[in-house]
């Protein structure tokens, strides 16, 4: 074998996908026991464990196993049938958002979870605009379908009308009385019961976890344990699947427009095994990808990748920091020099990794579409090319502006050395943004997060990991933005900065531009009118405080309500002119139609398929939502 057959051949067998979902769905718990089929763990753990039981072993923190949520991106990786698994398990809740965002620029192919009783969630809309904007394929999950749940062909309709993908169902859930009993194939055309005796094992049997019947829907046994009831309703429910939909497109799901569905339960083990047999036949391996100089195909054979997470203390004795690189091109082999294209620097990684959570073991060898851990010594970022050579770089990964404020304040005077480091090395994770405006008084700071429980976690992850012990207060800052004359020159003080100056916002700016901030005390520095009640604002405003919780200040800004406008605010359908009123996790919104996101006003951005709205057009949709 040629070593560039030889190279190829390694390609093809890695997988590298993502599980998203919104919190409480179950990701972590499909992750964990899909390392039990896997057999990288022989006991899944619990994401929060009770006495005698095992912690999940995605959830490495000490604050995730407190708290039994997800706070940072997991890389597991484990060899299934001949192929190379490599697993991003990613946050779920939404103040965590930015590190997902980042992690599902480094997948191929993306699993979404969703509840059987809740179906599409905020925070799954969310994350499936970012896997649709990147194309990349996506395989849907019904999770907890031994609970009681919606209709199975009311989560079909929901995920095409909601999230504008065409679905196909691969496997369907079988009941009894209610009671989920297994799922039919309908590739294979089969019935698969699973034994309810071993639901919810967490010890592995070799490759079956959870035994199951298979047979045809004529075979006498297994329809004497479905009964003549479930027997007839899966053949119904089958033949109007068959006759509704069309058959299965592999270019459509490759294209990110069709997602096969499965139905499931992870904590009792049923229809995993199942969906991953269908798994490693649809996913594909390696994509090309996106760089300044053209696509970058993954059997180039040069190496090259990017940085898409720093973490630091994974081990906490050392106080190391590591690099995640995704491997876009050819074969990366241990001690080899790299171009650090950023800062045009040649680099030596001498000892890669690979990982199952936090465990790490040493690798000779990656290929395109692996996962690799390297040592950084301070002088990694997300996003920075690695290259054999030749001077490329990938497409940027998004950065988001802090939404929220907090003053970082020392307890103990005497670790000041451990609080820089500490605070540091935090920021330059991604996990907050860290500001030092010249008033602020010696020795404290001001963190800027996209969540309020990201602040929480870094003074949590202060005390556990650097020993100190810090106060959160609140600050009278609302925004962030980078401040520069007309001219490209420093701005050198307030006022000039008031007068002859441009704002850039976020995470936009210039980086050799330093951030200054500043309090609302005026509904002035709004260039807008102070206000206590909505009817004082025009009909394109409403009176919303603009300052903190400690020095409010109410002033006009857009956002109409009660006009009956598209982006009006409402309570019901009788308060918009088009009769549609949608509701979110706050006020809800006036819609109208749509053809594109462009005819959407601000706020509205999303441009899709309303079942409820009673039409066939498509309707414009709160992103914020």
């Amino acid at each position: 074998m040629t070593e560039r057959s030889e190279l190829q051949r390694e390609i093809d067998r890695r997988r590298t996908f993502a599980i998203i979902s919104h919190p409480d769905a179950g990701k972590t718990t499909l992750t964990e026991k899909l390392l039990l089929y896997g057999g990288v763990v022989h006991l899944a753990g619990a994401v929060k464990a009770k006495r005698g039981r095992a912690n999940a072993v995605s959830d490495w923190m000490e604050m995730e196993r407190e708290r039994g949520i997800s706070i940072t991106t997991s890389v597991l990786q484990f060899e299934y049938e001949g192929l190379q698994l490599n697993l991003l398990d990613t946050p779920g809740h939404a103040d965590f958002s930015e590190d997902t965002y980042r992690t599902l620029h480094a997948v191929d192919g993306a699993v979404m979870l969703l509840d059987a009783a809740k179906g599409v969630e905020s925070q799954t809309r969310k994350l499936f605009r970012v896997c649709r904007q990147r194309s990349i394929p996506i395989f849907t999950f019904v999770n907890k379908m031994d609970r009681p749940g919606r209709d199975p062909f009311e989560l079909v309709g929901e995920v095409e009308s909601v999230l504008g993908i065409g679905v196909y169902p691969v496997t369907w859930p079988v009941f009894r009385s209610g009671i989920f009993l297994g799922v039919y194939h309908r590739a294979l055309g089969k019935l698969m019961l699973f034994d309810e005796s071993r639901a919810g094992s967490s010890a592995a049997q070799g490759s079956m976890v959870v035994p199951m019947q298979v047979g045809n829907l004529d075979d006498p046994a297994l329809r004497e344990q479905i009964g003549p009831d479930g027997c007839d309703q899966i053949e119904m429910d089958i033949e109007l699947l068959n006759e509704a939909g069309d058959a299965f497109d592999q270019q459509a799901f490759l294209d990110g427009r069709l997602s096969p569905m499965f139905f499931g339960s992870a904590i009792n083990n049923f229809g995993l095994e199942t969906f991953l047999g269908s798994f490693i036949q649809m996913m594909p391996p390696p994509r090309a990808r996106i760089s300044n100089i053209g696509l970058v195909e993954p059997s180039w054979p040069e190496f090259s990748g990017f940085v898409f997470k720093v973490q630091a203390n994974m081990n906490p004795a050392h106080r190391d920091r590591v690099a995640f690189v995704r491997i876009c091109s050819g074969r990366f082999q241990r001690k080899t020099k790299v171009l650090h294209v950023r800062t045009d620097r040649e680099v030596r990684l001498a000892n890669p990794t690979q990982f199952v959570a936090r465990e790490r073991t040493a690798v000779e060898e990656a290929y395109a579409g692996d996962v690799i851990g390297v040592y950084d010594p301070g002088f990694f970022q997300v996003g920075d090319t690695l290259t054999g050579g030749t001077k490329l770089e990938f497409e940027p990964i998004p950065s988001f502006a802090p939404e929220y404020f907090k003053r970082l304040v020392m307890v103990d005077p005497l670790r000041r050395k451990q609080l820089v480091r500490g605070t540091t090395q935090l920021a330059q994770e991604g996990t907050v943004q860290l500001y030092q405006p010249p008033d602020i008084r010696t020795g404290d700071m001001i963190l800027g997060a996209v969540g309020l429980l990201q602040l929480e976690v870094v003074k949590f992850r202060l005390t556990s990991e650097y020993g100190v012990e810090v106060r959160l207060e609140p600050v009278p800052v609302r925004l962030a933005r980078w401040i520069t004359r007309t001219d490209g020159q420093p701005v050198d003080s307030p006022a000039e900065a008031a007068s002859d100056a441009e704002l850039e916002t976020g995470p936009d700016a210039p980086a050799d531009v330093k951030p200054d901030i500043g309090p609302v005390s005026s509904c002035d520095e709004l260039d807008t009118v102070s206000c206590f009640a909505n009817e004082e604002c025009d009909g394109a405003e409403r009176c919303e405080n603009a300052g903190t919780e400690l020095d409010p200040v109410s002033c006009c800004v857009p956002g109409p309500r009660g006009t009956g406008q598209a982006g009006s605010l409402c309570d019901n359908e009788n308060d918009c002119e088009s009769g549609v009123c949608i509701s979110g996790s706050g006020d809800g919104m006036c819609s109208k139609t749509c053809e594109t996101e462009a005819d959407c006003p601000d706020g509205m951005k999303d441009c899709t398929y309303i079942a409820f709205s009673g039409s066939d057009d498509d309707w414009c949709f709160p992103t914020g939502d």
